[in-house]
């Protein structure tokens, strides 16, 4: 593993732990050169659907991207890491266990809002802002009459 202070190619593993429901491996090493420890993340690599955006280009399915939309849309609000973890672990495994090639942006967009409508429904009214592109506040105030509805009994 190269270090990522001097960019030496030996190291040794001082600890490893599980974690992440035992998903992730962290690895604490400390650099053979400069002796500066690092911390290091393992994980399965799994077979993932290309997302097809809608343009027709093609991408692979980013995990660090998912994450950071769940992080702008739930800035500033009663939120976790933790929960946002789980969450982007949920729309992953989902994405995962469909055993599709393919996924749409849009098939993907829908996952997340549901889960963040369940979780926090600013976060859901910002993510849908951006997803769905509001052109209006009539737009919007649609949005939020559904999410309303859906509250009251």
């Amino acid at each position: 593993m190269k270090c990522p202070f001097c960019g030496h190619l030996e190291d040794r593993v001082i600890d490893s732990r599980a974690g992440g429901a035992g998903e992730v491996i962290r690895r604490r090493r400390e650099c053979a050169a400069c002796e500066r420890r690092f911390t290091t993340y393992e994980r399965v690599e799994d077979i993932l659907p290309t997302v097809v955006k809608k343009d027709g280009r093609r991408e692979p399915f980013d995990r660090q991207k998912l994450g950071r939309g769940l992080r702008i849309a739930c800035n500033k609000r009663p939120v976790s890491t933790e929960q946002l973890e789980a969450m982007a672990d949920a729309i992953e495994r989902e994405a995962q266990e469909s055993e599709r090639r393919e996924i749409t942006s849009a098939e993907l967009g829908e996952r997340v809002m549901r889960h963040l409508r369940g979780l926090d429904e600013v976060a859901y009214v910002r993510f849908a802002s951006v997803y769905r592109s509001f052109r209006d506040i009539d737009q919007f105030m649609a949005e939020l009459g559904k999410l309303v509805k859906a509250k009251t009994p």
